[in-house]
């Protein structure tokens, strides 16, 4: 049995992991309600954009925003949005696993967003184009380096965590292209079309819609960036809750080794006294 000493060092360190899991805890939630707001404001920006794009269409097809000819990458490009450090759970090894069910070196190239899967990438010798650090805030982040990578592919699928509650978090792949148009026809067609009879554009009305293209490319990538911090922040509070339940018993469990420890320790002593006087009690009867 360990001495009371050691059950006591070792109850002040599941305190203190108590404390710092309690205070993850609360930093989590804290985060995720800031997101569920942010991700709603961009929502409805994203809708203002579609309705004027519905009534400027120039052609039938998406071409992410690609104002000239260009020369394409017969490519599919991954973008795999994770977590910057590894306090997020096992939803990062979950998202990695999903996008190698379908990953093709000579058919993908692969950029990731978040260190955390950059590393478990490379752990698996899984080579990729580009590392993008996850972004620390949550409003007007600059993803317009991520939209001129897209640009030069065929096409494009984003893998990334999805928020369904605090205790749920849920992994998706979407093409993005896909995923714009979606999220558009959701909302009512438009009562009037814009052209050129009744507008000017500067410089011509295929940039414009190229411009609007990029646009809300870069808000639907923002969105799925904000969408997987917010599952993060959910993954890493059941985690820590997870983690805080643990060192809650273990710390009751050192308080118990402790008092037992100390119990013993008084039981041998008792017992030794009993015994000393059994045997001073017999030398005298002699």
């Amino acid at each position: 049995m360990k001495r009371p000493v050691e059950y006591e060092h070792e109850e002040k360190s599941m305190a203190t992991l108590v404390e710092l899991t309690s205070a993850f805890e609360g930093i989590a939630s804290m985060r995720i309600s800031q997101l569920k707001n942010q991700v709603l404001e961009s929502q409805k920006f994203f809708d203002e954009l579609w309705d004027i794009y519905t009534q400027l269409r120039v052609d039938s097809l998406f071409s992410f925003g690609r104002e000239s000819a260009v020369d394409i990458i017969d490519k599919e490009l991954y973008i795999i949005i994770t977590a910057e450090g590894g306090f997020s759970g096992d939803i990062d090894q979950k998202l990695i696993q999903l996008m190698l069910q379908t990953f093709d070196p000579e058919k993908n190239e692969i950029i990731v967003i978040g260190h955390h899967g950059a590393v478990q990438l490379a752990q698996r010798g899984i080579a990729y184009k580009k590392y993008f650090k996850l972004p620390n805030k949550d409003i007007n982040i600059n993803v317009s380096p991520i939209i001129k990578q897209v640009q030069q592919y065929k096409g494009t699928k984003l893998f990334y965590q999805e928020y369904v509650s605090l205790m749920v978090q849920d992994v998706k792949r979407i093409e993005l292209s896909s995923a714009i148009k979606e999220r558009g026809q959701e909302n009512d067609k438009p009562d009037e079309i814009i052209s050129e009879d009744t507008y000017i554009f500067e410089p011509s009305t295929y940039a414009v819609a190229a411009h609007l293209e990029r646009s809300m490319m870069q808000i639907a990538v923002s969105q799925l960036i904000l969408n997987s911090k917010l599952a993060q922040y959910a993954s890493r509070f059941r985690a820590m809750t997870a983690s805080h339940t643990r060192a809650d018993e273990s710390r009751q469990e050192a308080h118990l080794g402790y008092n037992r420890s100390k119990r013993a320790i008084k039981d041998a002593r008792l017992k030794e006294v009993i015994n000393g006087m059994r045997k001073s009690a017999a030398g005298q009867a002699k």
